[in-house]
């Protein structure tokens, strides 16, 4: 079998209902949260470090819910949705090679904005190389990323770390301590 390697809108708002990796499995956010209109490419070869390369874009749009937000009379995309682009998208890779569980973010130790997203933007383009990836015990990648609109990058991100969990369980608010994460 063949495996993907780019997804639309619909396959993407699939796998944030849990129809593309299973509804255990490493499941995108939804929309207003998913920050991923398509994913141009997905290899698990290639980018900066040989192991896989992620391109991926978003289309911008003056009415998205955050410009009418942040700031009054200074529109701009918050930096974190950005950056939590690059997560959703690491952990899309982690599912997409096989691995299972329920994805989260585990950190970043390098990030800069040189720049902003502004309403009267196009796009934004995701470009992300995978730097490491462990199978065992769990399913663990780090990558090295930027953001890029029109043809300046304006986020910088290096040792993006994204897990997939097979035993997290929500406390339902019993007991933040019940939290396997």
């Amino acid at each position: 079998m063949i495996k993907k390697t780019s997804f639309t809108k619909k396959d993407l708002l699939d796998a944030a209902e849990g129809k593309v990796f299973g509804l255990e499995n490493g499941k995108l956010p939804r929309p207003p949260m998913l920050m991923i209109d398509r994913i141009l490419h997905i290899s698990e070869s290639g980018g900066k470090y040989g192991k896989g390369e992620i391109r991926a874009e978003k289309d911008i749009d003056p009415s998205q819910w955050f410009f009418h937000c942040h700031f009054k009379g200074d529109p701009v995309m918050p930096g974190c949705l950005g950056l939590d682009g690059f997560w959703q998208l690491l952990g899309f890779f982690l599912s997409w090679i096989g691995g299972v569980g329920r994805g989260r973010a585990l950190g970043v130790s390098d990030l800069k904005f040189k720049g902003q997203v502004r309403p009267y933007h196009e796009k934004i383009i995701y470009k992300i190389s995978i730097r490491k990836l462990i199978k065992r015990p769990v399913y663990m990648v780090w990558g090295d990323a930027e953001l890029k609109v029109k043809d300046r990058i304006i986020y910088f991100a290096k040792n993006l770390q994204v897990g997939l969990f097979d035993n997290l369980t929500y406390d339902f608010g019993a007991d933040p301590a019940l939290d396997s994460f």
